[in-house]
């Protein structure tokens, strides 16, 4: 047997190993320099969220805030392929099915943490090198700066899982330029490297291989105010050469996009997207009709609604949707065909847009009462 001393060096060993061994976390909190950092660190799950990573991550954030040798806050994802993928849906279609509390836990604390960035006082910068969807949006676009790379994938994907652009994409959304939101929202469309930047998500674009170096710089700035490390940003940004002469992807389309997206209704956008049978307007009426035909009529109406709403009244509407799209049957047959079966047919019910009645819609936006989020 050991004895007192012997056991007393075990244990501190033992300390000192899990110390070490934390960089296994899911989401690694440090401070350097004058920078709160947050890391995202599950990069075989492509730093999917997951509801104990919102519960460190919230706290952190509040604590920084408060902390007046805190300047600002840099979040970042792992492994070189993603900033974050989106939230663990999986495990909140697991909790679904058995009842369990993580489908209202999970929106309340994601979008309190949402809500905990669009409102920070310390300047917040989102470096989203990599696959930026879903969750991962959340915990970046409502910040003071993102900045993108060519490595950047933005997707807000949500209405072919029987969900909607949450995290906020109810605010953020309606207010790109033209009708691109829209035409993001519905159709899933994926936007790659500088046209994240074009798009109005991303407010920079810094070569990948760069970001090590702006850290650094980040980093070591000396009590930097707001427009200190927007010219720090700025003076990497001018210097990013890569894809600057190529056009915004959906420049030739946008004029079709704002007519045809600009309808009052699924039905009328689909009809729109017909009677402009080009091969722009046709292939965006293909990929519409495998969305959830609820997830669709839901979306266009958050979108419409969130246009003129705060961040914090569209994170509260926001919740009573996921709610309602839990109590539904199209989330869990969205997560089984995407992400489980991966045979991606899913079978919606309703299947079609003329089915999802709007007092049906409109049941999905009413208030929960006790339940509401509080913000």
């Amino acid at each position: 047997r050991l004895n007192p001393f012997n056991r007393l060096q075990v244990i501190l060993q033992h300390l000192k190993m899990s110390k070490n061994a934390d960089s296994t976390a899911d989401v690694l909190l440090e401070k350097r320099g004058g920078a709160g950092i947050i890391t995202l660190n599950r990069p075989k799950a492509l730093n999917a969220l997951s509801f104990p990573m919102i519960q460190q991550i919230y706290p952190q954030i509040k604590t920084w805030e408060q902390d007046p040798e805190t300047f600002l806050i840099i979040v970042k994802g792992t492994g070189g392929k993603a900033f974050c993928a989106g939230g663990d849906i999986i495990a909140i279609s697991d909790a679904g099915k058995v009842g369990d509390r993580l489908t209202q836990d999970f929106f309340r604390e994601e979008y309190i943490l949402n809500n905990a960035i669009g409102t920070c006082k310390k300047p917040y910068v989102a470096l989203i090198d990599g696959i930026t969807m879903g969750g991962g949006v959340g915990l970046s676009v409502h910040g003071h700066f993102r900045v993108a790379t060519e490595r950047t994938l933005f997707a807000m994907p949500e209405t072919a899982i029987g969900l909607f652009p949450d995290v906020g994409g109810g605010y953020f959304l309606p207010r790109l330029s033209g009708k691109i939101g829209y035409f993001l929202a519905l159709t899933g469309f994926r936007l790659k490297g500088r046209d994240v930047l074009k798009a109005g998500i991303a407010t920079h674009f810094v070569e990948s291989e760069k970001l090590p170096a702006l850290e650094k710089d980040l980093i070591a700035l000396k009590s930097p105010s707001t427009e200190n490390i927007a010219d720090l940003l700025n003076s990497y940004h001018v210097k990013s050469k890569v894809d600057q002469e190529k056009e915004f992807v959906l420049d030739e389309h946008m004029e079709k996009i704002n007519s045809l997206f600009s309808a009052n209704s699924m039905e009328e956008i689909v009809k729109k997207l017909k009677q402009d049978g080009s091969p722009f307007a046709i292939k965006q009426l293909e990929t519409i009709n495998k969305m959830s035909p609820t997830s669709l009529k839901m979306t266009l109406r958050q979108l419409k609604e969130g246009a003129s709403m705060s961040l914090q009244e569209v994170l509260t509407m926001e919740y009573r949707l996921t709610q309602a799209c839990m109590r539904g049957h199209d989330f869990y047959e969205g997560v089984r065909a995407v992400l489980i079966d991966k045979d991606q047919s899913p079978r919606w019910k309703p299947a079609a847009l003329e089915e999802v009645s709007d007092e049906f819609v409109d049941n999905c936006f009413k208030p929960l009462g006790n339940n509401d989020l509080k913000l």
